[in-house]
């Protein structure tokens, strides 16, 4: 069977993207990586959160084997996947206002931690008042999304505004509006989306960034292995002693 000339080009399209990403978001990952081990250094905890697609970039930083054990995921019933009947019903839920201020506020985060937000449009009322809102508790944000959607789309929040306006450090995935690389004869769609690619991968570079900071400032970063190697659960156990007061997804 000869090879697909379509997965080529969505492999070639994802690797351009990545190549962006290290090239032009180099400074801001370094920013959030920095930002991520003050955060640890001062005692604080770490928290991720995204809606729908965009929640498996924060899934895959907690309790992750080669991650950091301190990074929780903050969870919004309902919009965290295609596990809710209907599936549409995620989609509702981050258009819907003050749902992001009930969250936090029943959430361990507090003055001093660091939220992660993960939001491809940016648009909607849930991740820019989660913004917004754990700003003014004192949390450090992240962003990650694509600027695009700020330049081509409107807002779907009250204010106006979007994510990447409520954020301390913002990292541009460069994923075009509407989130698919490719259109071919006789597709009447375009298809193959890659923002989960290139998210998980800067989120990946940022825990690389933190860790490496942290390694400088004289502090071993607090790291899973994997279950699956000899000694990996016993690793873990100690890290998790160690840390089981910024330690939520145990809980």
């Amino acid at each position: 069977m000869s090879d697909s000339k379509l997965a080529g080009q969505f492999l070639d399209a994802a690797i351009g993207l990545l190549e962006r990403v290290r090239d032009e978001e180099s400074g801001n990952v370094a920013a959030a990586g920095a930002a991520i081990a003050d955060t640890v250094a001062a005692g604080g905890r770490l928290f991720a959160f995204g809606a729908g697609h965009s929640s498996l970039a924060a899934q895959d930083v907690v309790y992750r084997a080669g991650g950091l054990a301190l990074m929780n995921l903050l969870a919004v019933p309902g919009t965290l996947g295609v596990d809710v009947m209907p599936a549409t019903l995620g989609s509702a839920l981050e258009r819907v206002d003050g749902l992001a201020g009930a969250v936090l506020d029943s959430s361990p985060a507090r003055a001093g931690d660091l939220l992660v937000i993960i939001s491809l449009s940016g648009r909607n009322a849930l991740p820019v008042e989660m913004a917004r809102d754990a700003r003014a508790l004192g949390l450090t944000v992240v962003g990650v999304t694509s600027v695009a959607y700020a330049d081509a789309t409107r807002s779907r929040h009250s204010s106006g505004g979007f994510l990447r306006d409520h954020c301390d450090i913002v990292l541009d995935s460069k994923i075009a509006v509407g989130d698919a690389e490719l259109t071919a004869e006789g597709i009447e769609a375009p298809f193959a989306p890659a923002s989960t690619v290139v998210t998980s991968a800067l989120m990946q570079a940022m825990m690389a960034a933190a860790a490496e900071r942290l390694v400088e400032r004289g502090i071993e970063p607090p790291l899973l292995r994997s279950g699956n190697v000899d000694g990996g659960h016993e690793w873990n156990g100690r890290v998790m002693t160690e840390y089981a007061d910024r330690i939520f997804y145990r809980q």
